[in-house]
């Protein structure tokens, strides 16, 4: 199950900057098998640092701080409980919450 996350979240990275280096080509074909391939989310309340930092629009220290925050102060069970993470707001929160599971 572990090695199938990082396995899909190493796929959607890639996919995700294959994306953005030929978007200004075939932009919404590209657009299209990044959202296919990027379909299975990363469990935010069991990830590790490292699997975080694979999310779009976070480094490791969002991520670590999103580990540390759940340490703390149990499961971030939406995006809104995600903004009480420190350093994150509504914008980035938003943005991950498109790439992560709550459960």
């Amino acid at each position: 199950m572990m090695k199938q996350i990082i396995a899909a979240m190493v796929m959607a990275a890639m996919v995700l900057f294959t994306n953005h280096t030929l978007a200004s080509s075939n932009a919404q074909e590209v657009t299209k098998v990044a959202a296919t391939e990027a379909s299975s989310k990363v469990p935010l309340n069991q990830a590790s640092v490292e699997q975080l930092v694979a999310v779009p629009g976070l480094g490791r220290v969002k991520a670590q701080a999103i580990v540390e925050h759940i340490g703390e102060h149990g499961p971030i069970t939406s995006e809104a409980e995600l903004t009480k993470v420190k350093g994150i707001g509504d914008k980035l929160a938003a943005r991950v919450a498109q790439y992560v599971s709550f459960d």
